[in-house]
């Protein structure tokens, strides 16, 4: 029973915590909100809808609000019922939305560098989804090691020093994009998905692990083997930053 009490007392802080605090201070989700999940079957899109549930059942933001968890079929051989069972067993049911977004890339477009045009087709799809299911905030399992990625890669590729915002008004579908896994290391969300046997569906795209970002996950991680508090200062200089010097506009 003591063990079961530490080791909630360690998870509120490292994960319920800082995903609470990152909602309240940017006003991500707020009271009557419907938040559509898109969920791609990895770790960090699983691991969101149960942080979120678990916020939602438990009154931990103090009011109510609605989730519906939507998964793109992008046309690649993937078992999707354990994903499916995943949901479920949480009380929702897994809207699947039927795409042609692999055959534009590589069939039709023949893209050599395919990454931008898929995330631009999935993302359009998602949105526009969430929007005719009545959704006005959508939520992406992007971390805080998503969020140095994103600034490194546009540091080092387009010469700005800034990164994604915590909230992103999309004017085109009146729909509000959030990031409620902000705060928290991916170290920790791979910890969580493990000891709690979460399951994780394997990604079948064959560029995945060959793109830039890759690349740049593996700078992150050199860099932080040296100066291990990185991601906690990095959260400092998004709560000290402001809009007009560090989020970059989508």
């Amino acid at each position: 029973m003591q063990e079961q009490v530490s080791q909630k007392y360690r998870e509120n802080a490292r994960y319920f915590n800082p995903i609470r605090r990152a909602i309240l201070n940017h006003q991500m989700i707020e009271p009557g909100d419907r938040v559509a999940i898109g969920m791609s079957g990895g770790k960090d899109s699983t691991s969101l809808l149960y942080f979120l549930h678990e916020l939602k059942i438990h009154q931990r933001l103090g009011f109510d609000f609605e989730l519906v968890p939507i998964t793109l079929d992008m046309g690649l051989p993937v078992e999707i019922a354990p994903l499916k069972e995943f949901v479920a067993s949480l009380g929702y049911e897994l809207d699947i939305v039927p795409t042609n977004i692999m055959e534009v890339v590589f069939d039709i477009r023949k893209e050599r560098s395919p990454c931008s045009l898929c995330a631009k087709l999935r993302r359009g799809i998602l949105y526009s989804h969430a929007k005719e299911l009545g959704c006005n905030k959508v939520a992406l399992g992007h971390h805080v090691d998503d969020a140095i990625e994103t600034y490194f890669m546009n540091f080092l590729f387009h010469g700005q020093m800034k990164s994604f915002e915590p909230v992103t008004y999309l004017s085109k579908t009146e729909i509000s994009l959030i990031r409620p896994l902000l705060y928290v290391p991916e170290v920790d969300i791979v910890r969580f998905v493990e000891r709690h046997e979460l399951p994780i569906i394997f990604n079948p795209c064959p560029v995945d692990k060959k793109t830039k970002r890759e690349e740049i996950k593996h700078l992150v991680t050199e860099i932080a083997e040296k100066y291990p508090d990185i991601r906690q200062k990095f959260v400092k200089g998004m709560e000290r930053g402001n809009k007009e010097n560090f989020w970059v506009e989508k």
